[in-house]
């Protein structure tokens, strides 16, 4: 048996350089993949690259819009009376939660929306898309304390492709991008706002953390299946 230190047969820098590539090649791919998407919503170029920018820098941002008290807290603290020993809950704090709205994973993706419904006139079809995925997002989307909502991967994008199939819509990446988008953010986010207190966070962020790359990759994905 062999004993002593053990050496890499690479070393390190060329094993970082290798992450690297791997993570520039994984970039790369990414973008073109919502490059694509974006096309297909009949942007241009120009602001193809200022909503991909746009939408991962804000992605650091939140607008702080409401404060809500939390739970109150509550520690155990021992009483002795006659010699008795009493553990009763002492009131040390109530906690407060801030709820703000993230620039790029909610902002940004309403105001696109937006530009889609009028130029694209979606009307009726948008409302009734959103409405029923917003229905399949909230059924599927969990509340978990430590780490946020949870929605299963790709269910928004599937969701809004098959309600865009279903409904023969004729801007069917215009359709799939708002339903897929604002289903999620609705569905998730939105109607999960009364159970914010049970969030161990102080700052709850709508469109923010683990809810921005589901509403961004899932109206991503949602206009590249509707549009097979």
């Amino acid at each position: 048996m062999r004993t002593g230190p053990h050496y890499w047969p690479v070393a390190g820098r060329f094993v970082v350089a290798f992450l690297l590539f791997i993570a520039l090649i994984g970039a790369m791919i990414a973008i073109n993949i919502a490059s694509y998407a974006y096309t297909r919503l009949g942007l241009s170029a120009p602001w193809i690259f200022s909503i991909l920018i746009a939408s991962v820098l804000g992605s650091w941002f939140n607008i702080p819009v409401a404060r809500l008290g939390g739970n109150a807290v509550y520690e155990p603290m021992v009483v002795s009376v006659y010699g008795m020993l009493y553990v009763v809950p002492a009131w040390t704090r109530a906690e407060t939660k801030i709820v703000a709205v993230n620039v790029g994973g909610a902002v940004i993706p309403t105001g696109l929306t937006a530009y889609l419904v009028v130029h694209a006139r979606l009307g009726w079809q948008a409302a009734l898309a959103t409405a029923l995925v917003t229905v399949v997002v909230h059924a599927v989307a969990r509340v978990v304390p430590g780490v946020g909502i949870v929605v299963p991967t790709l269910m928004p994008a599937a969701a809004a492709a098959i309600v865009v199939w279903i409904m023969h819509a004729p801007s069917a990446a215009a359709l799939a991008y708002v339903c897929g988008t604002m289903g999620t953010l609705i569905g998730a986010d939105l109607l999960n706002l009364p159970r914010v207190r049970d969030l161990e966070a102080p700052v709850v962020s709508i469109g923010g953390a683990g809810t921005f790359d589901g509403i961004f990759v899932n109206g991503i994905l949602a206009v590249i299946l509707a549009t097979l």
